[in-house]
């Protein structure tokens, strides 16, 4: 194995020169000066009883694509304490994080952008991804033994996790009309959880660097449990971005692609970025909802007719195409939609 990467955290802190291959144009790092979207708050206890709760989330996610989901069953407390093990982890020393570190052609474990060309542009983050879920597909030498109780606290959450997005996708489901299990059976009862806990540090140039480069996601759906008070993500809507503003004791939950093909277009993926600070660092932990790899994703038949017709074609393996488009700055949906 060659010399380690240099972790963009270690770059920050030594206040060298920043890599060419971190830096964009003028202004490309984007502008905090945008509007606050008003992302709908959705009661997630309501879902299973509400009709008025069940027809609040269609509408987030058909105008939105995504909503703040609260009263999901965990306390601002614990929230807090999951994201202050987060910070305990990218705090500990170089060496101590880089016994999780990734192999090469790997997206699970400590590190930052996969280096796919010359001229691919890197993200201003470091990552730590795992396999949450099913528990036999984790891989327990990339979870930190160290803060010592990651593995215990990362564990509970992924429980509470799984609770909450069976909960979501059944009435996704049901706010379309359609029987409640159709979301989770295409996907799979062996659907993966990955967990990404991502740190951005402080930033010598915001206007030249991105933390995340504009993406929609390549999940069925995406839990997110953002910073509780440093902003950055900005979400697209009607070709102007947005700030997503912090609800401390909610999670931001947004469709991905995979959802948006089942829909049928119903559900919009929406395309988001983070951007990078000068003054405060930011955490957030991302939770993806991804079907089992050999499941045929296909729009529902019972959302096709004559006045909306198939706009997807199937898909399969979906995630493994996507890694290769987002480092390109493509969108995969693209190879699945049906031209006119």
């Amino acid at each position: 194995m060659g010399s380690l990467p240099k972790s963009v955290q270690e770059l920050a802190l030594q206040g060298e020169q920043v890599p060419e291959n971190f830096l964009y144009k003028d202004g490309h790092g984007g502008s905090t000066d945008v509007p606050v979207m008003d992302i709908p708050v959705v009661d997630i206890g309501l879902l299973a009883t509400s009709a008025q709760e069940l027809q609040k989330l269609n509408s987030a996610l058909t105008n939105f694509g995504c909503f703040q989901g609260i009263n999901h069953g965990m306390s601002l407390e614990y929230l807090n304490q999951v994201r202050e093990i987060t910070k305990e982890f990218f705090h500990l020393p170089l060496e101590e994080k880089q016994k999780y570190l990734r192999e090469e052609n790997d997206i699970e474990g400590y590190g930052n952008d996969m280096v796919l060309s010359d001229q691919q542009k890197i993200d201003w983050s470091d990552r730590l991804y795992l396999v949450i879920y099913p528990e036999d597909q984790r891989k327990l030498k990339h979870w930190p033994e160290n803060p010592k109780n990651f593995r215990s606290m990362t564990h509970e959450y992924s429980v509470k996790i799984q609770s909450i997005s069976q909960v979501i996708l059944k009435a996704m489901a049901r706010s379309l009309n359609l029987e409640e299990n159709c979301f989770v059976e295409q996907y799979g009862k062996r659907s993966k959880l990955y967990e990404r806990f991502t740190l951005y540090p402080r930033c010598p140039r915001p206007d030249l660097i991105v933390g995340c480069k504009p993406h929609a996601d390549g999940s069925a759906i995406t839990l997110l449990l953002p910073d509780k008070s440093v902003e950055g993500l900005q979400i697209l809507k009607d070709n102007q971005w947005f700030k997503a503003p912090i609800i401390p004791e909610a999670l931001l939950v947004n469709v991905g692609d995979q959802a948006e093909i089942s829909s049928n277009g119903a559900f919009k993926s929406p395309l988001h970025k983070v951007l990078t600070n000068s003054e405060r660092e930011r955490i957030s932990l991302a939770v993806f909802y991804v079907p089992e790899p050999d499941k045929e994703i296909g729009p529902f038949e019972g959302l096709i007719d004559e006045s909306r017709p198939r706009l997807y074609r199937p898909v399969k393996n979906y995630v493994d195409i996507y890694f290769q488009y987002y480092q390109q700055g493509r969108r995969p949906m693209e190879a699945s939609k049906i031209q006119d």
